[in-house]
């Protein structure tokens, strides 16, 4: 079965810095564009980042554009996300999830979600 595990969360300082780990079990993470999502408390999901199957696209949100960086390592099943001068605004949970696709399309199912890992930018 598919599954995905982040971690890395945890506190930060505005203009801090977090790395956050997605962890893929099973044979699909190499052909499948993964992407990052986060939801804030009283705030409905958003997106965050996307990027293609084999790493050589990516798009993001225009509130971390600049500051985010999603990158994979296909060979380790794992998915990151960089987060460089954190804002009290990024505070929430973050969540991987795998599409059905190889490519970056709005319209492609999410076929896995990750548990989610909390984020808090305080001072």
């Amino acid at each position: 079965q598919v599954q995905l595990v982040e971690s890395g969360g945890g506190l930060a300082q505005p203009g801090g810095a977090l790395r956050l780990p997605c962890s893929a079990s099973g044979r699909t993470f190499s052909s499948s564009a993964m992407g990052w999502f986060r939801q804030a408390p009283g705030k409905e999901r958003e997106f965050v980042a996307a990027i293609s199957s084999s790493g050589v696209s990516t798009y993001y949100a225009d509130s971390v554009k600049g500051r985010f960086a999603i990158s994979r390592d296909n060979a380790k099943n794992t998915l990151y996300l960089q987060m460089n001068s954190l804002k009290p605004e990024d505070t929430a949970v973050y969540l991987c999830a795998k599409t059905n696709s190889r490519t970056i399309a709005p319209a492609s199912t999410i076929t896995n979600w990750g548990q989610g890992t909390q984020v808090t930018v305080s001072s």
